[in-house]
């Protein structure tokens, strides 16, 4: 027992101090930094960086634990890793090898040379389909290994629910498992081959070896048979403890794989460095086992009245084969609930949840399985309550299974919860008993927390209440490790299930192993790494659990004014920054839109995951000491798209674009803007002027010379066409038209006197001076739908485009504008009709942000709705045209991450439309951003991710459908199709032409 655990005394000046937190250690600890730097820089075709912001950036994983890099080197091949642990070890520098930096238990970071494979080393080398294995490089994503063997029906089995952006080498080096183990087992139990590097240089294949094999080594002789001699001593002095101590249970991942040296086990070197952590070998390349993948699956809930009850039950849903066998407590979907999550319906009624999944290659035998399962449920004296999903449903239920438990403990309301007591494993007969102990443990400490994780294999996550910036909290946190190790001990469980030792674990081993096999462990490492520079002090002589804390006692970040009042973080923007907790959902490839950035860079700088702990950084004032004025903060942000992906889809709900904007209203308090920040920040004022003369001003930036000095002050890409202006704005037609103007004084009237069924139509600056036309459907739409257009009579504006540029004083006197101007008309609760998502996104979000406290901005807030969501909510009567046509819908990421795609497919399919709503991400344009010089092959990579290729497939009689002014853009930019708004779908189905003349 380490100093402080043996209680927490009321003088904390008898107890002997705590290790130090990651704050108390010095930023720059290796003397011979920039000698190094330099070699690697010569040797390495890949990225070296060694600067302060990259070294912040990877100071931290999704543990509780931080330590400064000495630096990064991305390599692109082999050849570079040798060269770069070539160099590392002539300065003696420690070398952690790193995958999507996702570890739950701090072995992700050391103050070490990080290696990052994910950028160039991500390439499948083969598949075999007949032998049923795969070779792939350390960097390859999971799911997209899987993806490709799912061509063959076959599959890779360990699944953690970080499978869209976990590596094949960190979870080689984690042990990791996921949801399927009851079909594949864990890593471990797939890996054949391993491709591997020492410190020292040495390179050889590894795998299983015989005795003829052993001694052909052996008789070979130097490194490699010194290595295989000792590894055979160590097996044969250790053999029968490892029998006895090791816990004969399915998720046994805690210490080093001792085991798979046994004869039985065909002394296997790979499989015996699975699970090291990269403190033994860096891995080059891995040749892994495929398994058949069914092809058939079938998902049913279950509904117990507690978690405990439902632990009780798993050895007898475990006798009808499940492939996946997951639960979770009943105060995770309320935290779901707070959040406002979608698809909590689906989930069964109970407290204790349980999903269980059936699959096969024969869909009656998996269909047979499940509905057994269910009856015999039901003969229960008292039963739980169940539910067969369909397909799309069981997808809905797996994402709230895999995202959920970390989203919910970021609830509104909810105390901090964090890692560092979340991995446990038992025998599957046991759960129900540890769970119902390690409950009664929580409480006595006051701690909150759920439980949820792979129940069929015994294996338990959770999230709890620790105080970790407190002396007294943090060593209570230390006690309760303690206590905890020794109730999983107790129950002949694992300390770690899935997620590793690292540093959360590593010093508890002794507990579970006892002193002769921590011994072994120590030699096992020292094999290989005799000099202890590969990932020091995780796993075997480690650092403490209370020590490199991310938070700790001195915790004390810089207290900044800020612009927004981030009200959903206590008003605080250092709270708002503590919201990462390294997931790295934002690293994933494959679907959603979260980070546009990151999907075409695969640069941990262009995730929100690395914007985040940069600005992190920012507030400790020690990796990073310019604050406000840091250019290395700058830089992280610059490719940020402002998209509000990350808002919705992060589990955390990190709010980049909210973070970006005020960082930028701080350093142009000392740093002059570029011009085309007030060329493309005040578009509405430029906007207005040019609706004055609209031809000239298109001939102007048409014309080949003044085009080109335009775009040269500007710094606008070449390839791109300047938007035309539209030869009338839509409030001139508006007015001529006789439309009732509102926001002047001379406009002012009674709407009750009007009549209940009144909305405004929002000029928006794009498509009042761009594209009239779509503001003019919009009008007819909601006049065929019964009700009474108002039109802003005067010039205002959301001010979108001023968050780009951090000009966060004049956005917000923008919206005190427009409350002023249509106060009565919010007041008396009339609702405003927005066509442009990212202005509606103003008044739902940046208007709150501004103004929390201000009830009319509320209202505003509440009373703001695109056509679609307004006429799927206020007139619901309504019975839209028909239109026998098919549409591509694409959502501007505002939509979708605010207001959700959800009314306007709902509203389409109304009308018949065939409509194909593609998962499409960001189109790239983002506004002023897909303009400027420096970015356009970022926008463009973005667009061409899915966008622009899917638009380019379809049929030339397919209708492009995107609300997004910048959408619409790119596309007819990009492709030549020109995209229409919702509302002129609609109009187009009311058969009429639309036309401003």
């Amino acid at each position: 027992m380490y100093a402080g655990l043996s209680g927490v005394a009321n003088d904390m000046s008898l107890l002997s101090p705590l290790p130090l937190s990651s704050h108390a250690k010095p930023v720059d600890s290796f003397p011979q930094a920039g000698e190094l730097e330099n070699e690697l820089k010569g040797a390495v075709r890949g990225k070296v960086r060694f600067d302060r912001g990259s070294r912040a950036m990877y100071a931290t994983d999704g543990s509780n634990y931080r330590q400064i890099p000495i630096g990064l080197v991305v390599p692109r091949d082999a050849a570079d890793v040798v060269a770069a642990i070539n160099c590392c070890r002539k300065y003696e520098a420690p070398v952690l090898a790193r995958g999507a930096g996702t570890s739950l238990a701090g072995q992700c970071c050391n103050v070490a040379v990080v290696l990052d494979f994910t950028k160039y080393m991500n390439q499948i080398l083969e598949i075999d389909p007949l032998q049923r294995f795969a070779r792939v490089q350390p960097g390859v994503v999971l799911d997209s290994l899987r993806a490709r063997t799912e061509e063959h029906h076959l599959t890779f089995a360990p699944d953690p629910s970080t499978h869209n952006r976990c590596t094949i080498g960190g979870m080689i080096g984690n042990n990791s498992c996921g949801t399927h183990s009851l079909l594949g087992g864990k890593t471990v139990d797939n890996v054949e081959q391993l491709q591997i590097l020492l410190y020292d240089g040495t390179q050889m294949t590894v795998g299983p070896t015989s005795d003829s094999e052993f001694d052909r080594i052996r008789q070979a002789g130097g490194r490699r048979a010194d290595i295989y001699n000792q590894l055979r001593v160590i097996r044969d002095h250790y053999g029968e403890l490892i029998r006895t101590r090791f816990p004969q249970i399915p998720r046994r991942v805690s210490g080093y794989n001792l085991d798979e040296l046994m004869p039985e086990r065909e002394f296997n070197v790979a499989r015996a460095l699975v699970g090291t952590e990269g403190t033994c070998v860096t891995v080059l390349e891995a040749k892994v086992k495929l398994i058949p993948s069914p092809q058939h699956r079938i998902l049913v809930g279950i509904g117990y009245q507690d978690a405990f009850i439902a632990a009780d039950h798993v050895p007898e849903i475990l006798s009808f084969q499940p492939i996946g066998f997951e639960g979770f407590e009943g105060s995770i979907v309320d935290g779901l609930q707070k959040k406002d999550a979608p698809h909590l319906e689906l989930l069964p009624q109970g407290r204790g949840i349980v999903l269980v999944e059936f699959g096969s290659d024969d869909p009656d035998e998996m269909q047979d399985r499940a509905l057994r399962l269910i009856d015999r449920l039901k003969q229960l004296p008292d039963p739980p309550n169940t539910r067969l999903y369909t397909k799309p449903e069981a997808r809905h239920v797996w994402h709230l299974r895999e995202a959920g438990p970390r989203a919910a403990a970021f609830a509104p309301g909810a105390p901090p919860q964090w890692e560092g007591w979340d991995d446990a494993a038992v025998a599957p007969e046991k759960l129900g008993g540890y769970l119902r102990d390690i409950r009664k443990l929580m409480d006595e400490y006051g701690y909150q927390g759920s439980f949820y994780g792979h129940f069929g294999h015994g294996c338990i996550h959770m999230r709890v209440s620790f105080d970790l910036q407190t002396e007294s909290g943090i060593r209570q946190y230390g006690e309760f490790v303690e206590r905890a190790a020794d109730l999983v001990v107790s129950y002949g469980g694992s300390l770690s299930g899935e997620h590793g030792d690292g540093q959360s674990r590593g010093a508890l081993l002794h507990k579970m192993f006892g002193p002769e096999l921590i011994d072994a462990f120590r030699k096992f490492k020292a094999v290989w790494d005799p000099g202890n520079k590969l990932n020091p002090h995780k796993v075997v002589d480690a650092y403490l659990p209370t020590e490199n804390l991310r938070l700790g006692a001195d915790y004390n970040p810089l207290q900044l004014h800020t612009n927004f009042k981030f009200p959903e973080d206590s008003g605080s923007f250092t709270k708002a920054a503590e919201r990462c907790i390294g997931l790295g959902a934002c690293r994933k490839q494959d679907s959603g839109t979260m980070c546009p950035s990151y999907m075409v860079t695969l640069e941990e700088e262009h995730s929100t995951r690395g914007r985040a702990h940069m600005l992190f950084e920012l507030l400790q004032g020690e990796a990073i000491t310019e604050g406000w004025k840091s250019e290395p903060v700058k830089k992280a942000l610059d490719l940020c798209l402002s998209c509000k992906a990350c808002k919705s889809e992060c589990p955390a709900n990190v709010d980049m674009a909210t973070y970006k904007a005020e960082f930028l209203s701080h350093y142009y308090e000392n740093n002059r803007r570029p011009l085309h920040a007030y060329a493309f920040g005040m578009i509405d004022r430029w906007a207005r002027l040019a609706s004055l003369a609209p031809g000239l001003v298109n001939r102007i930036n048409q014309a080949p010379g003044l085009s080109h000095l335009l775009r040269r002050v500007l710094h606008l890409a070449p390839q791109r066409k300047m938007p035309r202006f539209a030869s009338t704005s839509f409030q001139h037609w508006a007015r001529k038209h006789q439309f009732p103007m509102v926001g002047g004084k001379a406009d002012r009237f009674s709407f009750r006197e009007a009549g209940a069924r009144q909305v405004i139509l929002w000029a928006d600056t794009f498509n009042n001076y761009f594209h009239p036309e779509t503001a003019l459907a919009a009008a007819a739409v909601l006049k065929h739908a019964g009700f009474g257009v108002r039109v802003p009579g005067t010039h205002l504006c959301c001010g979108r485009p001023l968050y780009d540029f951090g000009m966060i004083d004049r956005a917000r006197e923008y919206l005190q504008q427009i409350m002023e101007a249509l106060g009565p008309e919010i007041d008396a609760g009339v609702p405003i009709v927005v066509l442009e998502p990212s202005c509606a996104s103003v008044f739902r979000d940046e208007l709150r942000n501004l103004f929390p406290t201000e009830a009319r901005a509320e209202r505003l807030r509440n009373q703001t709705f695109l056509l679609s969501e307004f006429v799927q909510r206020h007139a619901p009567e309504y019975q839209p045209p028909r239109l026998a046509r098919k549409v591509l819908l694409h959502g501007h990421c505002h939509h979708k991450a605010l207001m959700k795609m959800n009314d306007e497919e709902a509203l389409l399919r109304r009308m018949g439309v065939d409509c194909q709503s593609v998962d499409s991400g960001c189109c790239g344009m983002a506004g002023p951003f897909g303009f400027e010089k420096d970015k356009f092959d970022v926008s463009q990579a973005i667009g061409e991710r899915v966008l622009l290729p899917s638009v380019r497939r379809t049929e030339p009689d397919t209708l492009i459908v995107s609300d997004g002014f910048s959408c619409r853009e790119q596309i007819f930019q990009s492709t030549g199709r020109k995209a229409l708004h919702c509302a002129e779908i609609i109009y187009l189905a009311l058969g009429k032409k639309n036309s401003m003349k």
